[in-house]
């Protein structure tokens, strides 16, 4: 018989080491490390294939299933894919088996298409929910809570992921679910579960079976405190689509983001908000981030930002204060705390707005994260605004990155931030010198195209 090798492997990146180490070389995480005992056994693959000419495959849109809910199918890029495997990452107690409980509901309101997926009422989807935490009672009283009653939705108390894949090979299930991947593990390996060794083979097996099926399979998987979907990063690799689900647990409002998507577009978010019936979508976000936003007040702004193809304008807000300590603070919620402290550079030297004694505070309302650059040109306005005591016009909005030289550059998509804040009711637009020159209508807007920082400050009025 072969021997069964003994490691220590690094819970969060998966670098495997002889020895115990304190720290690990790969991640730099510290005290990572955990003896885990590695089986000969591999996983059996396919089966053998033939090499082919790329000219001689037939190409083909992929097939579609839509979920029924709106926000789900425009982050998965317009339903789901047979075969697909779906991780779903978020805080405990965000929502993430809310989500999915509603959406396995509707999968299973819906007309069956697939004759090789039988049912146990004819014409209907049957939904496979593996649950490896929560008792079946514990689920139907989500369930009550959320009015859902099917019998085409199916338990599954399991851990072991062989058990899972055979329960769901006899079901032929239209979509499957399993909540959580940490608690799954499979009989090859003798290490607990939630190990990195039990967490890659065993999502590993529901992904041979989700291709090999064509059964779309999602996972719901727990963060760190860092943020990242505990165990190794190849966990990210092995599925087709890895979801985030986010949000402040002092506001109703949940973003669904798309990190990673084989089959459509990435940074795709769906906008939700949890209720006591569960959660219901926003289908127009931008009014509602806007929804309680204080008028005729110094430090408020509207951006325009783009979230995947879906063009957003939320309320940036700016407190700066004089400190009382030697060092001043810089604190940033919602957007990246270093570039907060560039563009508090560029204000200095190019604009002659010493902040150098003050306190400086930037949030985003509604617990939004903005990524992308082109929220300068507002953290800029907003500090300035604030830092005189002078109000930004209601109905002016902007968008715009900067460089470290002050000059303000031009931003993808600047037709469709226009259009979406015409159709909100702003008025007034600054935006960059170079999507000004290239635009092809105004939208009933008055546009200030801007070239520095500036003409940003002179033409707020402020």
């Amino acid at each position: 018989m072969s021997k069964i090798k003994t490691v220590f492997q690094c819970q969060a990146c998966g670098y495997a080491s002889p020895k115990w180490l304190g720290k690990c070389p790969d991640c730099g995480a510290w005290n990572s490390f955990a003896e885990e005992k590695q089986s000969p056994k591999t996983l059996k693959s396919f089966g053998a294939s033939e090499p082919q000419p790329l000219s001689r495959i037939i190409g083909g849109k992929e097939k579609r299933t839509a979920v029924g809910i709106n926000e789900f199918d425009r982050v998965l890029g317009g339903g789901l894919v047979n075969g697909a495997i779906i991780l779903i990452g978020g805080d405990p107690g965000i929502g993430k088996s809310t989500l999915l409980l509603q959406a396995v509901a509707e999968i299973a309101k819906s007309q069956i298409s697939d004759t090789k997926l039988q049912t146990p009422d004819s014409g209907l989807r049957t939904v496979l929910y593996v649950s490896g935490e929560e008792s079946p009672e514990q689920i139907k009283l989500r369930a009550e809570r959320l009015s859902i009653d099917s019998d085409n939705i199916m338990l599954l108390p399991e851990t072991l992921v062989e058990n899972i894949i055979r329960t769901a090979e006899d079901l032929r299930p239209s979509a499957v679910v399993v909540d959580s991947i940490q608690t799954i593990y499979t009989e090859e390996l003798t290490s607990a579960p939630g190990s990195v060794g039990q967490i890659r083979e065993s999502a590993a097996k529901l992904m041979f079976f989700a291709k090999r099926s064509e059964i779309p399979v999602f996972l719901i998987g727990h963060v760190t405190k860092e943020g990242a979907i505990a165990g190794p990063r190849v966990l990210e690799h092995l599925v087709d689509t890895v979801l985030y689900f986010e949000g402040d647990r002092g506001h109703p409002y949940r973003i669904l983001r798309t990190i990673k998507n084989r089959f459509g577009s990435t940074n795709e978010i769906g906008v939700f908000e949890m209720t006591d019936e569960g959660l219901i979508e926003i289908t127009n976000p931008s009014e509602l981030f806007m929804s309680e936003r204080p008028l005729g007040v110094s430090g408020s702004t509207v951006i325009a930002t783009m979230e995947g193809t879906r063009p957003l304008l939320v309320e940036l807000q700016a407190l700066v204060s004089p400190t009382t300590f030697g060092m001043p603070r810089r604190t940033s919620m919602g957007v990246d705390f270093n570039r907060v402290n560039l563009l508090i550079a560029v204000l200095e030297k190019k604009a002659g707005i010493h902040l150098g004694g003050m306190d400086v505070f930037i949030n985003i309302v509604g617990g939004l994260k903005i990524l992308e650059p082109a929220a300068d040109i507002g953290i800029i306005s907003a500090i300035v605004s604030s830092f005189r005591e002078v109000p930004i016009d209601a109905k002016t909005f902007l968008f715009g990155e900067v460089g470290l030289s002050g000059e303000v550059r031009a931003v993808a998509q600047g037709d469709a931030r226009l259009k979406e804040a015409a159709k909100i009711g702003f008025k007034k637009a600054i935006i960059p010198k170079g999507n000004a020159e290239r635009l092809k209508d105004n939208f009933g807007l008055n546009i200030i195209g801007v070239k520095d920082v500036e003409e940003v400050i002179e033409n707020i009025r402020i």
